[in-house]
């Protein structure tokens, strides 16, 4: 069998303040590694962009030199790991690389483990988005930790984003009026029209903090953080005694430097938080897999089925695009969940 050359980015330099360039990134090509006891040399197929990577490089998880981060959809070349057999399609965490090892031994990001996935569910792209961690992250936040009753007002921010999108959905599921927040004119159209949401705000409109205000006149109950920054501070006058806040991501800070931008999203917001009896979540996926990843997939597949919960994906063509897909995804240029094809889906492609 000819050597496999397995094209893959890594992390140049621990990237200063600001936003990602080309000089954050190295393009390497090297033998693709062979399966020890225990593992299996996979394929990638699918690469998920996602924000939070931004923030792991930034403060020094991901050391120079390292494959970059990322979770993806993957087919088993080579197992030597029971109960796991070439052609299987996987979701595991290969990284920006073409050739992955996954398995006894292989770092998984602290809770990531392969799962085998069915084509006949589900298009494999969706193990990375709505039926994987992104799904997942919507349903922890909103329904886990906020529980929306009937009739409360529920905001999105980054409402066509991957996650965003499947949140606001989950809220008109449970009978809440729902309204998002996004970026460009189309975005807002999709949220509205496509997905149901209620109402969309553009946050780049010069009186996006008065359009919101109107677009919520019985207050704020529940608020899917996912931005930070201005959009968190029109919301923030906007809560209902007893509202509940999810805080998955802060993306508009993320290029921050020199603070902890978390604390100063806390502090931002304390006296509020207080004076109207508040709670908010801190949200970290890996905390709800063991718990109720089972039952998101049973129903989230149920609901995709029923054409209750719908969804938009973004597909970047080539593993060489990966660094500037990121930087758009980073800078509101994506619509929906950003994916890199890294090679041939073969189900999609019979």
């Amino acid at each position: 069998m000819a050597d496999r050359i397995n094209p893959h980015w890594v992390l140049a330099r621990t990237p200063p303040e600001g936003w990602p360039v080309d000089a954050d990134f190295a393009w390497r090509e090297t033998p693709a590694p062979s399966p020890g006891p225990g593992q299996m040399l996979t394929r990638t197929i699918y690469l998920s962009l996602d924000p939070y990577q931004w923030g792991r490089r930034r403060r020094g998880v991901e050391a120079v030199g390292e494959v970059c981060h990322g979770r993806t959809v993957s087919q088993v070349v080579e197992s030597r790991l029971e109960g796991y057999a070439p052609g299987d399609f996987l979701f595991n965490t290969n990284g920006w690389q073409t050739y992955g090892l996954t398995g006894e031994g292989i770092s998984t990001f602290g809770y990531m483990f392969p799962r085998k996935l069915d084509p006949s569910l589900a298009p494999i792209s969706s193990a990375v988005g709505v039926m994987g961690m992104l799904g997942l992250t919507a349903y922890a936040g909103l329904y886990v930790q906020c529980a929306p009753q009937a009739g409360e007002t529920v905001v999105i921010s980054a409402a066509s984003g991957g996650v965003g999108q499947v949140a606001g959905q989950l809220a008109k599921l449970r009978g809440c009026r729902v309204v998002g927040i996004a970026g460009r004119a189309e975005k807002c159209a999709y949220v509205k029209d496509d997905l149901g949401f209620d109402e969309c705000i553009s946050h780049l409109d010069p009186d996006f903090a008065e359009r919101l205000r109107a677009a919520c006149p019985d207050g704020v109950d529940v608020y899917f953080e996912n931005v930070g920054g201005r959009v968190f501070e029109a919301v923030l006058g906007l809560f209902n005694n007893g509202a509940r806040i999810t805080l998955c991501g802060l993306a508009s800070q993320y290029g921050a430097m020199g603070e902890d931008i978390i604390e100063a999203w806390k502090a931002a917001g304390e006296k509020t938080f207080s004076e109207r009896h508040m709670s908010v979540h801190p949200l970290f996926v890996g905390d709800y897999v063991a718990t109720h990843q089972e039952r998101f997939l049973a129903e989230m597949g149920d609901w995709l089925r029923n054409g209750h919960i719908r969804y938009r994906e973004d597909i970047h063509e080539g593993l060489e695009t990966a660094p500037r897909a990121f930087q758009s995804m980073l800078a509101g240029g994506t619509f929906g969940k950003t994916l890199v094809r890294v090679s041939t889906d073969p189900v999609r492609q019979a």
